[in-house]
């Protein structure tokens, strides 16, 4: 599902040069559930960024589903993101405005899908997500792990082949970190692709491999028994 290729992420100031990903080559499969380790400022989020269209390497390719990706425009980036692409981050990023059922709508609206087919597909997911109780709060009313749950299924409702997430249990407690990991890993059963960045030994447990990164560079792929 995704390839890269001597992928490399040089930032650039009048004063310094900073390497963040050094000619990094990896293959992630379908279905695959892999977690992203490291110390700071190894490259971990640079590297999800790039995953995720975000950003443009330097040099390099990065290929999705056989397509090269890594170099597009960003008006074509944007659109490879929202047909193939869900989210989840450590501060949820939810819109405080937009009640549950209208933050997980929205990517719904993006891309056009008719407005009775909007409502099934969210009333769905909120019950797989076990928040459809709260459908009509807005974020300030819910517990973190519930705004977890809404950006997770926020994140799936239009049913991306790869969910990227960037430290989803950072902001919880032991409980909810352990319920969003399954509900992660439930998706990943179900057939989602997963990345994960983590500094969670524990988290990266629930991937099928763990792929360290130092200084930019991978330095182990280990699959999970």
């Amino acid at each position: 599902m995704i390839k890269i290729e001597n992928l490399s992420k040089v930032f650039r100031t009048t004063e310094v040069e900073t390497i963040a990903l050094n000619d990094v080559s990896l293959e992630i499969k379908d279905k695959e559930f892999v977690s992203i380790m490291g110390p700071s400022g190894c490259g971990k989020s640079t590297l999800l960024n790039i995953l995720g269209l975000l950003d443009n390497p330097t040099s390099g390719y990065y290929y999705l589903n056989g397509k090269e990706v890594g170099n597009l425009k960003e008006k074509d980036r944007t659109n490879v993101r929202k047909g193939n692409i869900g989210f989840v981050f450590q501060s949820f990023n939810l819109i405080d405005e937009l009640n549950v059922s209208e933050n997980v709508e929205l990517p719904l609206t993006y891309l056009h899908i008719p407005a009775k087919e909007r409502k099934e597909r969210v009333s769905e997911i909120l019950a797989r997500m076990n928040i459809s109780h709260r459908a009509k709060h807005y974020p300030q009313q819910l517990s973190g792990g519930q705004q977890q749950r809404v950006a997770i299924a926020r994140a799936v409702v239009s049913n991306p082949e790869l969910i990227l997430a960037d430290e989803p249990t950072g902001n919880l407690d032991s409980k909810n970190g352990k319920e969003v990991m399954q509900l992660l890993s439930d998706l990943n059963r179900d057939g989602t692709t997963i990345v994960m960045v983590t500094h969670s030994q524990h988290d990266a447990g629930y991937a099928n491999r763990i792929i360290n990164l130092f200084d930019g560079q991978i330095v182990s792929s280990i699959a999970e028994m």
